[in-house]
């Protein structure tokens, strides 16, 4: 059951309840071995850190910013903070020297928490020039701290600050005077197209967040979630929480790269992720499945059929499978379906919300049909994460982002844009009085910026706004839905697609390229590099016609007419995405502008 407070408090208070039972599974930076913390351990850490920011001279709605991958330190100083008033903005780990200059400056931060030596480095250089930071506090102790630099000190030295509680008299003063109309956090939002805003969320979005989520997802305490996206994203930030104040155990994965191995190892029942994580897992099966017996093909292909007719055609509608296909199911279930799930860590799953882009309908019904409870949603930074999602108690729709959560209001403008009211969404921008005043309606709607449609208490979407591209024949495009459709197939890692203001529809693919090097290995094509390998004509043919067969669902003017493989990956250093893995559509129009433009010579 669901423990209702503060979050200045909720540490405390599952100590309490929970005492020396284990709350967090982890690992030390550089460790291989993983760990175990209990509650009570953990509410005496965090203690020690709100001990310690006192120490330091932190004052109520001072702010602090952290600066690290997911670890067990992370935790402790964002609850060390809530317990003595004070902000805490999170930086992705990959942020550049710029970005986190500009939100250190924006927010005024004083204390600086970060992970690593790249996070050290980058806050080393830049401290000069953010002349409200007086320290930096630097987790991993394996981290060389230079010589020259008497602001910064180990994590464990920090919290010896702490130690025995010496101003704990205070902070119990400050427990009392914790309120819902502080601010919790400041979010600054990647920006795809390049300005960043911080999101000002308060203890009371994330009271009614926690409420109406607790009503909405079945989490148990009795479930082991593992952190796969960054604690900094909303998504994992807002679902780690409510994890914890239902008593799950939660288990943090450091590196993403090592979630499929993380998951063999720990066995987690439940994982937020983006609905690229289940494009990745579906490709892996499928091109296993390619690659297998005939006879072991036809059982799969059976098995998944049964399992999509017992779970979608029935489960999903909330009608009762017949005696026959129920037993059918069970027999798939356990000779077929239950290795694939072992095989990714998952052989004991419950729940697994994905949002954060749309969510292909070939994927989510593969992911249902092998038995995996995907839950699909929508929410934004703005929202304190969750809008809306699908419920196990109530039907579901394979394509929508399901059901609005409790004491949110959703309401469809003219121009079909999703606008949104209710105590989960932000109160405005940090400091930004131009984009709060564009950002809300005259009778105080949120103005989401993406296009979407009631039906039957569900909510669909159709893309972003501002993603809507008008070709040069006067034809509306929906990029986001075309790249869906293209990146679930196994040859493809991703896609931009080109189309404003163009006369046909085109798209730069960046090829899954291990799979497409045994592919072209396989059939004998001979290439000395990617360059290469992007250029031969009957690589271009085979990836030619897997498009076709994608897109024939599509009208004719929303098909991809060409393509370009491109031979290295869209990244963050290139300023080609943001720091969640989003494309910024300007910045990669301007890096490949001849490829682009080639594409359209007659």
């Amino acid at each position: 059951m669901q423990t209702r407070c503060h979050l200045s408090v909720l540490a405390l208070k599952q100590a309490e309840k929970y005492g020396e039972r284990e709350a967090f599974t982890y690992k030390d930076f550089g460790g291989s071995v993983w760990k175990t913390m209990s509650y009570s351990r953990f509410a005496t850490l965090v203690k020690e850190a709100s001990n310690a920011l006192l120490n330091l001279g932190a004052k109520p709605q001072d702010a602090i910013g952290v600066f690290s991958q997911n670890c067990i330190q992370y935790l402790i100083t964002d609850f060390g903070a809530y317990g003595v008033r004070v902000m805490s903005v999170p930086f992705y780990a990959t942020s550049s020297e710029q970005q986190i200059q500009y939100m250190i400056n924006d927010a005024q931060i004083r204390f600086l928490f970060v992970g690593e030596q790249e996070q050290y480095d980058k806050a080393h250089r830049i401290f000069p020039l953010c002349h409200s930071l007086e320290r930096i506090i630097v987790f991993d102790r394996s981290v060389r701290i230079s010589s020259h630099d008497p602001a910064a000190l180990y994590f464990d030295d920090f919290l010896k600050l702490g130690q025995g509680l010496p101003r704990q008299t205070e902070v119990e003063a400050l427990y009392k005077q914790a309120n819902n109309e502080d601010i919790c956090n400041i979010l600054y939002t990647s920006g795809t197209t390049g300005e960043s805003k911080g999101v000002v969320l308060t203890y009371g979005q994330y009271d009614a967040a926690l409420i109406a989520n607790d009503e909405a997802v079945p989490i148990r305490d009795k479930d082991r979630i593992i952190q796969f996206l960054p604690v900094t994203h909303i998504f994992e930030r807002g679902w780690s929480y409510l994890c914890f104040s239902e008593g799950s155990h939660i288990i943090i994965n450091t590196d993403p790269h090592e979630i499929q191995q993380s998951m063999r190892e720990t066995h987690p029942t439940c994982m937020s992720s983006v609905p690229r994580f289940w494009e990745k897992v579906y490709q892996a099966v499928k091109d296993k499945i390619d690659r297998s017996s005939s006879m072991q093909q036809k059982l799969f292909r059976h098995a998944l059929e049964v399992c999509r007719r017992y779970n979608i055609d029935c489960k999903s509608q909330g009608r009762r499978p017949s005696p026959i296909l129920a037993m059918e199911y069970k027999l798939m279930d356990k000779l077929v379906l239950r290795l694939v799930r072992k095989q990714i860590g998952l052989e004991n799953s419950h729940i697994f919300p994905t949002a954060g882009a749309t969510v292909s309908p070939e994927v989510e019904r593969f992911v249902h049909s092998v038995g995996i409870n995907m839950v699909v949603g929508y929410g934004l930074t703005e929202s304190l994460a969750t809008v809306s999602c699908d419920r196990d108690n109530m039907p579901y729709t394979i394509g929508s982002v399901g059901r609005p959560i409790k004491g949110i209001e959703v309401k469809i403008d003219d121009n079909d844009e999703i606008l949104l009211k209710g105590p989960t969404i932000t109160r405005g921008y940090y400091k930004r009085d131009a984009a709060n005043a564009a950002a809300f309606t005259e009778d105080g709607f949120f103005r989401t910026g993406d296009a979407g449609y009631m039906k039957n208490g569900e909510l669909f979407l159709t893309d972003r706004i501002k993603d809507l591209f008008k070709t040069s024949n006067g034809k509306y495009i929906a990029p986001q839905m075309i790249e869906s459709l293209v990146l679930v197939d196994k040859f493809v890692d991703q896609i931009a697609i080109i189309a404003n203001e163009r006369k046909f529809v085109s798209a730069l693919i960046v090829p899954e390229f291990r799979l497409l090097e045994d592919w072209a290995k396989d059939n004998g094509v001979e290439v000395e590099s990617r360059e290469q390998l992007c250029q031969n004509p009957k690589i271009i043919k085979m990836m030619t016609e897997r498009i076709h067969t994608l897109q024939q669902q599509l009208a004719p003017y929303e098909q991809i007419k060409r393509f370009t493989l491109i031979a290295h990956h869209f990244s963050m250093e290139s300023g080609e995405l943001t720091n969640t893995l989003k494309i910024r559509r300007p910045v990669i129009y301007k890096n490949f502008k001849e490829v682009i433009d080639k594409m359209y010579e007659c």
